[in-house]
């Protein structure tokens, strides 16, 4: 019985979703997947991938839609390209190809329609089954050292329900994210979870935590998410059903519990920060950062002087 409750409350699945259309990236995403978007030289999504396998989920569920066919490709054998760099003896670049199609079971669920966050989780239930699971937005690189995943799941597996990942953001920027209402437990890294607010305005947000693209749900969210109506954007919030979960007790899908996370994190669903995400990457590559960092000194302090010829 003991193995038997092991593996029903084990997390092994991540679903990420993949169907958005990327317009903040235009015209670069007009056919090519914003999370397809290089960071240095390997797409963004690879990054997230590597995240789940590295906590231990290595049945890697994709909600993908129109012209996402890369993705698909990224993650499968290029034999003929696999079989030129064998050729020509390239065995770092081979090796570096074949790393994403042996990464993980990745598996492929198409939204048919754009019908929120909420709605792209609700197509994995039948891969997922009666099973816990990881949810990983592609917008959010946590980073390498980082182990928030493996904490969420202890942090599941010691309180049961869902654990969100929650990160402390300035009052500005309370706006942009959904915020929780927290009370504190007996562990000062993890909080229980009383109220979640979708992208509440600044004088209405319950906290200033707010939930980074990192969940752990209980299946029991399923059931909530076929009955939950559409919520701001006219979408189905993944937000609104972790809120109805968080009113619950075990025995219905809850509670809700938050792991306060204080590493590093890269946004990359704008401009700006994945510009900054890049070059924070290259400055860490040990093959890049020698020649790399001398020169974006000399660019800075030739910016700063007016000129950057």
């Amino acid at each position: 019985m003991a193995d038997e409750q092991r593996s029903v409350t084990q997390v092994t699945k991540a679903i990420i979703p993949v169907a958005g259309l990327g317009t903040r990236f235009l015209p670069a995403t007009k056919s090519t997947p914003k999370e397809m978007l290089p960071i240095v030289d390997k797409p963004a999504i690879q990054y997230v991938v590597e995240e789940a396998v590295s906590a231990g989920l290595d049945d890697v569920l994709m909600i993908t839609g129109r012209n996402k066919r890369s993705i698909e490709d990224h993650f499968d054998r290029a034999y003929e390209l696999e079989e030129a760099l064998r050729v020509k003896a390239d065995i770092d670049r081979l090796n570096s190809v074949r790393e994403s199609s042996d990464l993980a079971q990745v598996h492929y669920v198409r939204q048919g329609e754009p019908r929120g966050l909420g709605h792209a989780v609700l197509c994995g239930a039948a891969h997922v089954g009666g099973e816990p699971f990881a949810v990983l937005l592609g917008d959010d690189l946590i980073g390498a050292r980082e182990t928030l995943l493996k904490r969420m799941i202890e942090v599941r597996q010691t309180y049961g329900g869902s654990v969100i990942a929650l990160m402390e953001v300035e009052p500005e920027q309370v706006s942009l994210y959904g915020c929780a209402a927290i009370r504190p437990t007996d562990e000062p890294d993890v909080v229980t979870v009383t109220d979640l607010v979708e992208k509440p305005p600044v004088d209405q947000a319950p906290s200033r935590w707010a939930i980074i693209g990192r969940y752990i749900c209980d299946p029991g969210i399923f059931d909530v998410l076929r009955k939950t109506p559409p919520g701001r954007g006219g979408e189905i919030q993944l937000t609104d059903a972790l809120r109805e979960l968080a009113r619950r007790g075990p025995a219905e899908g809850g509670p809700v519990h938050g792991v306060l996370f204080r590493g590093q994190r890269y946004d990359t669903g704008n401009k700006v920060d994945y510009l900054r995400t890049v070059v924070e990457f290259a400055c860490e590559r040990p093959d890049l950062a020698e020649e790399f960092l001398p020169w974006l000194r000399d660019f800075l302090a030739r910016h700063e002087a007016g000129s950057t010829r």
